[in-house]
């Protein structure tokens, strides 16, 4: 891992989230894994459960594109 790289397990900040974080975090409250991840971090979750994540992602960016375009 390079110096510029941040590592990205150890302790959570809620408050210090970029947009793409809000959402990851919001979907992993949805799907009750939100203490999971505000104890261990991102790296505490299993494959499963970050591929869950990332899916759901996904599926709520392109409804998020879909709705736009329907609004112009």
């Amino acid at each position: 891992m390079g110096k510029k790289e941040k590592k990205k397990d150890g302790a959570f900040d809620p408050r210090a989230l970029s947009p793409q974080e809000k959402l990851k975090f919001e979907i992993a409250q949805e799907l009750g894994l939100d203490a999971k991840v505000m104890e261990g971090g991102w790296r505490s979750l299993t494959a499963k459960e970050s591929g869950r994540i990332g899916g759901l992602i996904t599926k709520r960016k392109r409804e998020m594109k879909e709705e736009a375009l329907r609004e112009e």
